[in-house]
């Protein structure tokens, strides 16, 4: 059976679209072999702007920098050639974000958490943490983590997974760069240690 130009022309949209779906659910996919096994994300619990995807991206930022537009509530690994995955990410309130520009200083597998020393001063609940909550599906710092400094010294601020995925696209982590535990993983197997984090904000 033939199928005319027209007809094949009217059809792609829907074919873009299916493999457009594809690609999003295979980014979201079970992830069994993790050390704390992942489930699969149904994609339609993702708002279709936060999903991971490659866009054009014009930047003057080498391949492998990572740039976070707090604003937008969107995070980018470079590729170059005007390309870049785009990420959403929950940002810092205002006040306790980081701006300008970090490294990755070191990064973390199913990271330990351990309240910074002014979370301890505040409440006593984390002075109960100050020997670290190992990691697993409760750390508040998910299945990854990529450490920002500055000249050899820890800013404190991190890039990093989230149990609270409803949080994403939103102000209201405690100054770090949060993202679904998913995405997170996907940048980690991408960023280098060493590499350049640029941090926008309003």
């Amino acid at each position: 059976m033939s199928i005319s130009r027209r007809g094949f022309l009217a059809g792609l949209p829907l074919l873009l679209a299916g493999c457009a779906s594809t690609v999003e659910q295979t980014n979201y996919a079970a992830l069994p072999n993790e050390p704390f096994p992942l489930k699969t994300v149904p994609v339609e619990n993702i708002k279709p702007e936060l999903r991971r995807q490659e866009v054009a991206y014009v930047t003057p930022h080498a391949a492998g920098t990572v740039v976070v537009d707090t604003p937008a509530r969107r995070a980018y690994f470079i590729l170059g050639n005007g390309r870049a995955i785009r990420y959403g990410v929950g940002v810092g309130r205002a006040g306790l974000a980081l701006a300008g520009n970090a490294y990755v200083g070191r990064k973390a597998e199913w990271p330990t958490w351990t309240p910074t020393q002014n979370m301890q001063n505040r409440e006593a609940r984390y002075r109960k943490l100050a020997g670290g909550m190992p990691g697993g599906p409760n750390n508040p710092l998910g299945a990854r983590a990529m450490y920002l400094y500055r000249g050899g010294d820890d800013t404190h601020f991190r890039i990093h997974g989230t149990n609270q995925p409803e949080s994403i696209g939103l102000a209201m982590s405690s100054g770090c760069i949060r993202m679904m535990n998913h995405d997170v993983i996907d940048l980690y197997s991408r960023v280098n240690v060493g590499a350049k984090v640029v941090v926008i904000q309003a």
